[in-house]
């Protein structure tokens, strides 16, 4: 089995990550049973809360807010190849749409009474300064992982400090939280890959359309995945989780993967989104396999391949909507079934305070 050192700053934080105490799940559990209410009638609302009993200690009352949306934008040098639907130039104009309140996470987070953060780690493009973003720029895009690493060592660091940081910050304020969002054109691709390199998929069985390519070329955006992992292979082959995201990741990805390290290391709940934040959930876990029990999947995304990851990672999604924009929309979406669960959790009677008695 490969064996790897992790950088001391990762090290450290995934060493805060506390387990997750079964008693706490058994004592929600026991508390959901005694409600008013025949026993597991509220279904997946009950393992949601349960899981978050067990996230935040066995706390009562248990709380989802301040709710955080944190949207990572960054861009991709196999774009290069003709893997995605639009030009790499589109990241920074939706970055700037975001900016001004017109992008679907602006609304769908009013929706769902979250705050946004919109995070600049690597954008091609010089952006405007503006409250509406934060300017954290590591490179210009990453490289073309078909003719060298993604990252360097250097700027997959960075973005894991990134998203180190930015749940310390989110833990100044509060945040009980966070939500994963991204944008970045042509990270489909990046994410494709770091699920075959990370749980052994092949390209053709998990490759899609990603922003809208014709099915026509699937083939040629499945090869050029290929040509990466052959590429990368002995990276891949020597299991070392940080080197893998370097190889054939994304700055918005890294950053987001140490955002979930961050969050589980200060007790914070994480909503993933959908198929790009599922690979930073991947590269998370493979980092820092702690992270498992903090972290939830809004929705399963119509993105071809992610409910294949999701079955193999064991994981059910809250919401299946036939979602595929990513930028942390269906996240918003499962932050209010999670909003559902706690108002039962904390505000039911319990057959006790009705003074009622069942044999069970």
């Amino acid at each position: 089995m490969p064996t790897f050192t992790l950088p001391s700053f990762l090290a450290e934080a995934a060493s805060r990550i506390a387990p997750v105490n079964p008693q706490h799940e058994a004592a929600a559990r026991a508390r959901l049973d005694s409600l008013t209410k025949p026993v597991g009638s509220l279904g997946r609302l009950e393992d949601w809360a349960t899981q978050l009993a067990g996230i935040q200690g066995g706390a009562v009352p248990l709380a989802v807010d301040p709710a955080l949306m944190v949207t990572i934008a960054a861009d991709h040098g196999v774009v290069a190849e003709g893997v995605a639907a639009t030009p790499s130039s589109v990241t920074a104009l939706q970055v700037v749409n975001f900016m001004h309140g017109g992008g679907a996470i602006n609304n769908l987070c009013a929706s769902a009474g979250m705050q946004l953060w919109v995070v600049d780690a690597g954008v091609d493009a010089d952006l405007p300064q503006g409250p509406g973003l934060v300017h954290a720029k590591i490179a210009r895009g990453t490289a073309n992982f078909t003719r060298q690493c993604a990252m360097t060592e250097v700027e997959c660091h960075a973005a894991l400090s990134l998203g180190l940081n930015l749940a310390d910050k989110a833990n100044t304020q509060g945040v009980r939280l966070v939500g994963l969002g991204e944008m970045g054109i042509g990270n489909t691709t990046a994410s494709t890959a770091l699920f075959c390199a990370y749980l052994g998929f092949t390209p053709q069985e998990i490759t899609g359309i990603g922003a809208g390519i014709a099915p026509s070329q699937l083939p040629h955006k499945a090869a050029v995945i290929a040509r990466a992992l052959e590429r990368h292979k002995d990276v891949v082959a020597g299991g070392n989780p940080v080197q893998v995201l370097a190889a054939l990741g994304g700055l918005e990805i890294a950053a987001l993967a140490g955002l979930i390290i961050g969050a589980a290391s200060h007790g914070m709940a994480v909503m993933v989104d959908g198929f790009i934040a599922t690979a930073a959930y991947v590269a998370a876990l493979h980092i820092a396999p702690a992270v498992a029990p903090y972290c939830f999947f809004s929705h399963g995304s119509a993105e071809a391949g992610h409910g294949k990851v999701l079955a193999r990672l064991g994981q059910k999604p809250l919401l299946d909507l036939g979602l595929r924009l990513g930028e942390g929309t269906g996240a918003t979406l499962g932050v209010s079934m999670l909003r559902a669960a706690v108002q039962a959790y904390n505000g039911m009677a319990t057959l006790q305070d009705l003074g009622i008695t069942l044999k069970r």
